[in-house]
């Protein structure tokens, strides 16, 4: 049996480069391999020299791919096109696309090609539309219940596994705070709203630093900083939160080097989840691209543990497109409620009242500020 493994390992020591011992391995030995469509769109030409071959593809993120994009997996192995002395016809025989219709679609620059010529339906979605079977998963197991039902009603009968309704991490209550998600209504800062140093640049100061604000409380009683993901839905406010941050949390201060675990635009964060997701909207003059209720999926579904949305409430609540999402929102009080005399991570069930005494509400960000100052004064002073 020895000499049988030392035979395996025999090409390895007659090819001398790296990229020949990765080619012999991408054809001769590997089962599985995986890759992004742009690299085998790049690489297709040497594979099919190599003689790559495969029977089964798997497309994860399919609803985001462009069509052109899905087909390029699909052609990395030779066919009847291609030179027949080096390459025999295709083995591929099964295709199994996975995404979400309900999510965003691929991003598509260009105004006429994506409206007009519907250039931003990937094929995923065109076959859905045309009746193509298909399995649509009908239980959830990223998000608590009640964060689930955010979302749910975009999807035929959402369930939640069980480990969702038994896990320990889904039946605590979120340290400091006093609800599971929160819509927070977020008035002008210094008597400004949404604002546009350059054109589409959106930015929303107040906002930019209750979430900064936020998030440093949440740090100051314990909360992992890379558990906590900052989103919204501009770049323009992307880079404002990031300066701020930056400020607050640089050098010389006593959170000095602290990061959340992402600070990111809603669409680049697709695909991704966190336990605790502060989500910037920005606008506060109309609703902008949220309108489109796919990305408002999203950015509800990024969540495990808690969600705390940060808008201007009258705006968003009577957008029609998103009323079914943001009436469950406002259902709770639109000031912040903080539980004090909590460190993570707490005992405290989600279920469980909490008495009215112990419940701190924040009236706007400067409070918020002021009190994160507090807390980082005990902090300095504990640490001397």
């Amino acid at each position: 049996a020895i000499f049988d493994e030392l035979a395996e390992f025999r090409p390895i020591e007659l090819l001398r480069s790296q990229r020949q011992r990765t080619d012999y391995l991408l054809t001769k030995q590997a089962r599985i391999v995986a890759m992004t469509c742009t690299h085998a769109a790049i690489a297709r030409a040497r594979l099919v020299e190599l003689g790559f071959h495969y029977d089964n593809v798997i497309v994860e993120e399919a609803g985001q791919m462009l069509d052109i994009e899905t087909f390029v997996p699909l052609l990395i192995q030779g066919g009847e096109s291609d030179d027949s002395s080096s390459s025999s016809n295709s083995r591929l025989k099964r295709v199994c696309l996975i995404g979400d219709h309900n999510q965003l679609p691929p991003v598509v620059k260009n105004i006429s090609f994506s409206k007009f010529s519907h250039y931003d339906q990937s094929l995923f979605a065109r076959l859905i539309k045309l009746g193509v079977p298909s399995i649509e998963l009908n239980k959830q197991g990223r998000a608590r219940a009640d964060i689930a039902r955010l979302y749910s009603w975009r999807y035929d009968d959402l369930g939640d596994l069980e480990h969702v309704l038994k896990k320990e991490e889904f039946k605590k209550a979120n340290t400091g705070l006093a609800h599971t998600f929160q819509l927070i209504n977020v008035d002008d800062f210094e008597g400004r709203g949404e604002s546009t140093p350059t054109a589409y640049f959106y930015q929303n100061v107040g906002e930019a630093e209750y979430s900064v604000a936020l998030f440093q409380y949440l740090v100051l009683i314990g909360y992992p900083p890379e558990k906590i993901s900052i989103l919204t839905t501009y770049n323009g406010q992307k880079e404002l939160i990031t300066d701020i941050l930056s400020q607050r949390c640089g050098a010389g201060t006593p959170l000095a080097g602290i990061k959340p675990g992402a600070i990111s635009t809603v669409d680049q964060y697709q695909g991704q989840q966190n336990n605790f997701i502060i989500l910037s909207l920005v606008r506060t003059k109309n609703v902008g691209h949220l309108r489109d209720i796919r990305r408002l999926v999203v950015a509800v579904s990024r969540a495990r543990l808690g969600l705390y949305v940060l808008c201007r409430k009258d705006l968003f609540c009577h957008c029609h497109e998103l009323r079914r999402t943001m009436d469950q929102l406002a259902a709770k009080p639109t000031k912040l409620q903080l539980v004090k005399g909590e460190h993570f991570p707490t005992e405290r069930m989600a279920n469980d009242k909490v008495d009215a005494h112990k419940v701190h509400e924040i009236n706007d960000v400067t409070e918020l500020g002021e009190l994160v100052h507090s807390m980082q004064q005990d902090y300095l002073s504990n640490q001397q």
